[in-house]
């Protein structure tokens, strides 16, 4: 059974940081690529951050680009998402998944609120 445990979300203030953590179960983790996603309030789920397989690879959406630094452990089956300089805008809930139509889907998420 596939399955994505999500972690490491909270409730920080404008400036601060967070790491979030994956830790994924039921496939090959090496063989795909993987993502981190949000879901805002009110808004579509939207892709923030990938990397390839080998870890080699990463890419960010325009909002979060030098801010947030995705990496993978594929000994451990993890991916992470390091968040930096957060602000109220990246407040979310956060997903990871492969990035494959082959995977329907999604964890329970980690709640990240960026408030003062």
């Amino acid at each position: 059974q596939v399955q994505f445990v999500e972690s490491g979300g909270g409730l920080v203030q404008p400036g601060g940081s967070l790491r979030l953590s994956c830790v994924a179960s039921g496939f090959t983790f090496v063989n795909y690529a993987m993502g981190w996603y949000r879901r805002a309030p009110g808004k579509e789920r939207e892709l923030v951050a990938s990397i390839t397989r080998t870890g080699v690879g990463t890419d960010y959406a325009d909002s979060v680009k030098g801010r947030f630094t995705i990496s993978r452990d594929n000994a451990k089956r993890t991916v992470s998402l390091q968040m930096n300089s957060l602000k109220p805008e990246d407040t979310a809930v956060y997903y990871c998944k492969p990035q494959s139509s082959t995977f329907t889907s999604w964890g329970q998420g980690t709640q990240v609120t960026v408030s003062s």
